[in-house]
């Protein structure tokens, strides 16, 4: 996409027609009680709309729509290819409608437009497509067995999905929920983050242009209530939820409550990044430490919040990072030139900032710390480096969902390797060293999900796997694996005499 100006995209913030009803059984729909909430920009704390708060009805709607049409096999009995071809035509209004999408994403939570239009909307996209390419691929399996039997074993759709979502990556981690769900035949109901609603609301519609079924992709904003009525609903199959590793919890004990529907949950993380004394180039690990914390405000659950470095190469690296941290100064996300926006709410600003002010008292501040650009109405806070002496310390062992990095020395790699694993988390790790054995030892030993080496946040590609070990969470994001969590196998023996 051709990068624009910043006066193009305030035009078109000014213009755009935006969305907030619910999106039920192939149309929108305002809720019952006509309880709504306030959607407002980041960007300056602005009011965007209002948005329907869904309620028991509306729940109770959407599960009833998304039952009777998988059914009624309007889309569950369709041929794969079917399934494809539909799917891929959403993709393509998706693309049709990239810049509305990107902006919308961008005024919801304060993203820089130069991110949603180059890696949120086509990361949806891409991912949309991926699974369409692949579902028509996918096959069964012959077993072998006694001569008078044959056996098969084959994938069916688990049936009805909840997609619980979070507000990081609205569309592109909605994206890797509903797009195996439906690739694989499934009916869903979609619950965006009350944080950041509007792409999703968006694109259902575009959804029912392609030739979506209706019913079988469904869209209810609303508050925690929404997603608790979900994940409680007994005729609901499968809840899949990316967020807090507490609310992930909570999910899991509403399935026990009601009907033990499958849970997949990807939550935080406490990510470390290892850097060795034979890092084979300084400058770019200091680059990519930096980006792996400050790029999208530090708001990642796989951000390299932990940045643990040998002690030879300590102060060398340490230079480098805070120069490296000076390029992501917060700045209008409207602008093509700005590389960090605004954090998602008030609320969001307010915990960074309460860590920021405990790394005060147990830590020692190299860089940043300060809320900016206040006199706009937003919510930014400068990119924030502390060093920290003890493992034991609160922005050391936290998720804080913020661009705060806590650095710490070590002086063997099995100090490194023991500090690392330290967390409660999994989800993702790095190392930085020349030497290929030791890459290959360490990535073994590190309890997590996505292990870089001598990068961080490389491999956007759908092919690889995507969660996490311990509390990060269970099943797997991205690439045929996924699939795994949206079907049921079935064993079928046919006795032939």
């Amino acid at each position: 996409m051709k990068q624009k100006t910043l006066a193009y995209w305030q035009h078109k913030a000014v213009t755009l027609s935006i969305e907030g009803r619910a999106f039920i059984d192939g149309e929108y729909r305002s809720a019952s009680t006509s309880a709504s909430f306030d959607c407002r920009s980041p960007t300056d704390g602005g009011l965007l709309t209002k948005v329907v708060d869904c309620r028991a009805p509306e729940v109770e709607l959407a599960v009833q729509a998304a039952r009777r049409a998988f059914d009624a096999g309007s889309w569950s009995g369709l041929n794969p290819r079917e399934r494809k071809a539909i799917l891929l035509r959403w993709a393509t209004l998706m693309r049709q409608h990239q810049e509305e999408l990107a902006l919308l994403e961008t005024l919801d939570v304060g993203k820089p437009i130069a991110d949603t239009t180059t890696v949120d909307v086509p990361g949806a996209i891409y991912c949309i497509e991926w699974f369409a390419e692949a579902i028509d691929k996918v096959s069964g399996e012959v077993v072998p067995a006694d001569q008078h039997v044959i056996g098969l074993v084959t994938r069916e759709p688990v049936g009805v999905v909840a997609a619980i979502v979070p507000w990081n990556f609205p569309l592109l981690m909605a994206s890797w929920k509903f797009a195996p769900a439906l690739a694989a035949g499934n009916s869903v109901v979609l619950k965006p983050s009350e944080k950041s609603p509007l792409t999703a609301l968006r694109i259902a519609q575009l959804a029912h242009e392609a030739g979506i079924p209706a019913g079988v992709f469904n869209v209810l904003p609303g508050v925690g209530e929404t997603g608790r009525l979900l994940a409680l609903h007994r005729d609901v199959d499968c809840v899949t939820f990316t967020g807090s590793t507490k609310v992930g919890k909570m999910i899991m004990q509403y399935a026990g409550q009601s009907n033990l529907k499958r849970v997949w949950l990807e939550l935080g993380g406490k990510s470390p990044n290892i850097v060795l004394a034979d890092c084979p180039d300084l400058e770019r690990a200091a680059r990519s430490a930096a980006g792996a914390i400050f790029y999208n405000m530090g708001e990642m659950c796989s951000a390299g919040s932990r940045l643990l470095v040998h002690r030879a190469i300590k102060d060398e690296l340490i230079d480098k990072l805070v120069v490296a941290a000076r390029g992501y100064r917060p700045g209008n996300p409207l602008d093509p030139a700005t590389s960090m926006g605004a954090i998602v709410d008030g609320a969001q600003l307010a915990r960074v900032l309460d860590y920021i002010e405990a790394g005060r008292t147990e830590a020692k501040l190299l860089h940043g710390g300060a809320q900016m650009l206040r006199e706009s109405g937003g919510y930014y806070i400068e990119p924030t480096v502390f060093e920290v002496a003890t493992p034991d310390a609160r922005i050391a062992r936290e998720e804080i969902f913020g661009p705060v990095l806590s650095v710490m020395t070590f002086d063997t790699v099995d100090e490194a390797v023991r500090l690392a694993n330290d967390s409660d988390y999994g989800l993702a790790a790095a190392v930085w060293t020349a030497n290929l054995s030791t890459a290959h030892d360490v990535a073994r030993r590190l309890r997590a999900g996505t292990v870089w080496v001598n990068c961080y946040e490389e491999g956007g590609d759908m092919n690889f796997p995507f969660g996490g070990y311990k509390q990060s969470g269970n099943g797997r994001d991205k690439s045929l694996h996924a699939l795994e969590k949206y079907t049921e196998l079935k064993s079928t023996l046919i006795r032939l005499r």
